[in-house]
């Protein structure tokens, strides 16, 4: 669990900041990770909607974890 956020926040941005990633080194990460979606057979996806249900139970209980923070 994280206890400094403001550290952590530090960190975080100190590390994005090291890091130039290019767009076509970003636009291939991205189709990369696309593929490997697309070989394990979850993309793309056959119902947009399936398992909002589950995605939308998942958001509520998070937000109300970082409320009693």
């Amino acid at each position: 669990m994280i206890k400094d956020k403001k550290l952590m926040s530090e960190f975080e941005d100190g590390e994005l900041k090291k890091e130039k990633l290019s767009y076509p080194d970003a636009l291939n990460i991205f189709e990369a990770l696309w593929q490997e979606g697309v070989n394990l057979g979850v993309l793309p996806l056959k119902n947009d909607m399936e398992g909002i249900e589950a995605d939308i139970n998942l958001a509520r209980i998070l937000n109300s974890c970082s409320k009693n923070l």
